[in-house]
């Protein structure tokens, strides 16, 4: 995530049997995760396609959208919160977020898009508010960083919690590909809002545990 000086024009599933085919057999495991991988694949794909489009008109026609972010301390900038992800401060910016977001988001979304959908939300939510309160009055915060960190959070607290073969599988190969986002969450260079960074990892916990699966039911996956 960038943030700037706030000057405008600037850059529950409880064992419910499976369903059967009309010759009567039960679906495979395989394929509701094929079905749920596919699924998120697709609902990324999306988010980033969103992300693209939204900076090449910005860039194209110089609608200064930048200004829609997260505005710390006025209360209008609130409205930035659900808007400031698609938003970046230029295509080094996008593109340094689109990899990671592309490969953390679909491992994120593999057990199904309505959770995914539902977790990104918390992590938007946790990350803008965040942002909001701890940076510096009148700056501006726009980017999808704040998501990057929270998928990663997301994944590897979710094999903590639903202690899933599959999910801490994820999560262990997450913590040892990522491992290094962590730096990212500490105060570095001006310009970059670590604050984004630590409140979407916070979110991504936080909704790994919110989200849950209770109980392993027969036909989970």
């Amino acid at each position: 995530m960038y943030q700037h000086p706030g000057y405008y024009g600037s850059p529950g599933y409880y064992g419910r049997p499976t369903p059967r085919s009309p010759g009567g057999y039960r679906r495979g495991r395989s394929g509701g995760l094929l079905a749920g991988a596919l699924g998120g694949v697709a609902v990324v794909l999306l988010l980033l396609a969103a992300m693209w489009i939204l900076e090449i008109l910005d860039f194209a026609l110089l609608l200064g959208l930048d200004r829609y972010g997260i505005v710390a301390g006025d209360p209008e900038g609130l409205l930035g919160v659900p808007l400031a992800p698609f938003l970046h401060a230029g295509f080094g910016h996008l593109m340094a977020n689109s990899l990671p977001l592309l490969v953390l988001g679909i491992m994120a979304a593999i057990r199904g898009v309505g959770r995914f959908v539902a977790a990104s939300a918390i992590i938007v939510l946790v990350s803008g508010v965040g942002v909001w309160l701890t940076t510096p009055p009148h700056y501006i915060t726009v980017g999808a960083s704040g998501l990057v960190f929270g998928y990663f959070g997301y994944v590897v607290a979710r094999g903590f919690f639903d202690r899933h073969s599959l999910d801490i599988a994820l999560g262990v190969v997450v913590a040892v590909l990522y491992y290094s986002l962590l730096w990212g969450v500490l105060p570095s260079q001006p310009g970059i809002s670590w604050q984004g960074h630590l409140f979407g990892l916070i979110g991504g916990v936080l909704a790994a545990w919110m989200l849950r699966r209770r109980t392993f039911a027969h036909g989970d996956y």
